[in-house]
């Protein structure tokens, strides 16, 4: 895997220029909702993971801080802040945490396999390194993903089933916007894993589409 930096977007490692981030799209974007907790706890695990590990292997830490397994240390500090942040959602509502469970599981697991990892280790190594600036390339990953997320749930939800929600609420979602049914509206196809598909499928077309047209090559920075 490259090291390199990457755009966020553009880059051959994003969510849809190398489909890393295909599964939570797929399971998160049915309810406007579960998008909503997802994204926050992609900005919650990335933000802190990244911060946490470049503190831990840069500066006085790294004297104490193992140079060898840190993949694994940085899976366990990832873990540690998304496990961190479904005990917080529990906490405030026990049914929205259930409802993505699964998809905030998942989180850490995108975060170790996003390349964040490598591209801190090879920075650290330098003299001149800046904590804020690979901190926030981090963030943008998260940023970028998130407002995947948001965009096919504002897309979808309508379509399967007729409203948007937002999280909230004890019993874990609010409708907070109703749609008139009509003969194609709902499709309901889009509220299973397939109408997720095409939907996916339509936006990487497009993506490519844009990409060899206004950004011809790969695209680092």
């Amino acid at each position: 895997m490259s090291i390199n930096r990457q755009h966020s977007f553009w880059g051959h490692l994003s969510p849809l220029g190398g489909l890393t981030g295909a599964g939570l799209l797929i399971m998160s974007t049915s309810r406007l909702s579960w998008a909503i907790t997802v994204s926050g706890c992609l900005f919650w695990v990335y933000g802190f993971t990244a911060l946490t590990f470049t503190f831990l292997s840069y500066g006085i830490s790294h004297k104490i801080f193992p140079k060898t397994g840190r993949k694994y240390l940085f899976i366990g500090i990832a873990s540690f802040y998304g496990s961190l942040y479904i005990l917080l959602i529990w906490l405030l509502s026990p049914f929205a945490a259930f409802e993505v469970f699964i998809q905030l599981l998942l989180v850490p697991l995108f975060c170790s396999l996003s390349g964040v990892q490598e591209l801190l280790v090879s920075s650290t190594e330098k003299k001149h390194f800046d904590v804020l600036e690979y901190v926030s390339d981090a963030v943008s990953q998260a940023a970028v993903l998130s407002g995947l997320l948001i965009v096919f749930s504002i897309l979808r939800e309508p379509l399967s089933f007729c409203s948007l929600s937002f999280p909230g609420s004890y019993s874990g979602m609010i409708t907070i916007m109703y749609f008139t049914e009509g003969p194609f509206f709902p499709i309901g196809i889009f509220g299973a894993s397939c109408g997720a598909l095409l939907i996916l499928g339509f936006f990487i077309c497009l993506y490519q589409y844009c990409k060899s047209v206004f950004f011809r090559g790969e695209i680092d920075e």
